[in-house]
């Protein structure tokens, strides 16, 4: 069984921050990559960034890189995802996301991933 609680989501306008958190629980832990996936109304989800689980490794969409910073603090079990300098099409609910297997080398691809929370709003107004 694995639980991820996200938190941070809110409202905040362009050119802000917010920092999202990701509480894992379960069969979790620093042997699994992580990462943060976003759904915008009428997209489809997307994965925005990623962490290895030795938290040596990161990846960024490009739409994000620059903006957006990815890490994981695994001796309390949470994935952290700072977002600066907002934008209006940053809108959208944030899934924080488990690997699907530990010390998987597709921790960089949408489809490593079998585990999701249950999600945050982040809404950015312009």
């Amino acid at each position: 069984q694995v639980q991820l609680v996200e938190s941070g989501g809110g409202l905040v306008q362009a050119g802000g921050s917010l920092r999202l958190s990701c509480a894992a629980s379960g069969r979790t832990g620093s042997a699994y990559g992580m990462a943060w996936f976003r759904q915008a109304p009428g997209k489809e989800r997307e994965l925005v960034c990623a962490i290895s689980w030795s938290a040596g490794s990161t990846y960024y969409a490009d739409s994000v890189k620059g903006r957006f910073t990815i890490s994981r603090d695994n001796a309390k079990n949470t994935v952290f995802l700072q977002m600066n300098s907002l934008k209006s099409e940053d809108t959208a609910v944030y899934y924080c996301a488990r690997a699907r297997e530990a010390y998987s080398p597709t921790w960089t691809r949408p489809d490593g991933y079998g585990y999701w929370g249950q999600g945050t709003q982040v809404t950015v107004s312009s």
